[in-house]
């Protein structure tokens, strides 16, 4: 479990005090607000402000040009899109000795998210409707020409290549005695070499998963967050979603609310990287100590693949 510790493992700490005045220096408007814990990722550190805002700070070298996409492209897309995105509207850059990266603040996105709230699988067809709604807002052509996004960089829309990280993450779980062995989910990445290369080029959330979509108390979609990888893609990069995170009816309401039919090839793509983003969170949870995301990552890999079980 160390080696795959090290994958999110911060290179800069950002802690409430530190955040405090890094925001303080920088936009004196807030000098005297309490940062609040939020949350951490693997990529980001994230704080509120006074109630209402939002800081999010990189952790990683590597999630600075994230950053900036997000700075770049989220108030191009938040006023076109159906459910609340952050559009950062605070963003600071230049050298700190403590901390030499940019950050932003914006305002705080609603509701918990669909991993922590944890409903069960029969309880996500209202969060599934407005997910559906909303991607199919998100994957209109209008949207393309109206930012600048690099094309799929980590090969998300790849279902050969994704299956071959996931059949390395799934076989840690084994190892680690957190997952048992699902021939349906082996039978589904033995299947992904016959996928055709991706096709289609949307805007993409990117790394779409039950971390990221939140809900309210009434159970309805109430917004999409952690953008860094937004991108132009495959649109099965997304729905991706609509097989980790749902299952059922629940899911057939979310691709009715999409509109578009989802070729089988595009659904294997889906399902793949489905399978290795859940693996994925399963082991950050593991590593992590969260519980309640371990139990939904593990259920989501078996989401991914039960349709392939079933036939």
């Amino acid at each position: 479990m160390d080696a795959t510790a090290r994958e999110w493992a911060p290179e800069h700490e950002v802690g409430p005090d530190l955040a405090a005045r890094l925001v303080a220096e920088r936009l004196p408007e807030f000098r005297g607000v309490a940062m609040e814990p939020l949350g951490i990722g693997w990529d980001n550190t994230v704080f509120v402000a006074g109630g209402e805002w939002v800081f999010r700070f990189p952790r990683r070298s590597i999630a600075v040009p994230l950053i900036e996409r997000e700075i770049a492209a989220l108030p191009v897309l938040g006023p076109r899109l159906p459910l609340p995105i952050p559009a950062p509207e605070y963003v600071a850059r230049g050298g700190s000795p403590d901390f030499p990266w940019p950050f932003w603040g914006a305002r705080m996105v609603p509701g918990r998210e669909l991993a922590e709230a944890g409903p069960g699988d029969g309880a996500r067809e209202r969060a599934a409707a407005g997910a559906g709604r909303f991607l199919r807002a998100l994957h209109d052509p209008v949207l393309v020409p109206r930012v600048d996004l690099p094309s799929d960089p980590l090969r998300r829309g790849d279902a050969p290549y994704r299956a071959g990280l996931a059949r390395t993450r799934l076989q840690a779980l084994a190892e680690q005695g957190l997952w048992e062995p699902d021939p349906a989910a082996w039978a589904l990445l033995d299947a992904a070499p016959g996928a055709p290369p991706p096709g289609g080029t949307a805007v993409c959330h990117g790394d779409l998963h039950a971390r990221h979509l939140m809900i309210g108390d009434d159970g309805i979609a109430a917004g999409v967050i952690d953008w860094g990888d937004v991108c132009l893609a495959d649109p099965a990069v997304d729905l991706s979603l609509a097989y980790g995170a749902f299952a059922g009816t629940a899911r057939a309401v979310l691709l009715e609310a999409y509109g578009r039919p989802v070729p089988p090839e595009r659904e294997l793509a889906a399902r793949v990287l489905a399978v290795f983003l859940c693996a994925a969170l399963a082991q950050y949870a593991a590593a992590e100590g969260h519980r309640m995301l371990l139990a939904e990552a593990l259920t989501g890999i078996g989401r991914a693949a039960r349709d392939c079980r079933e036939r």
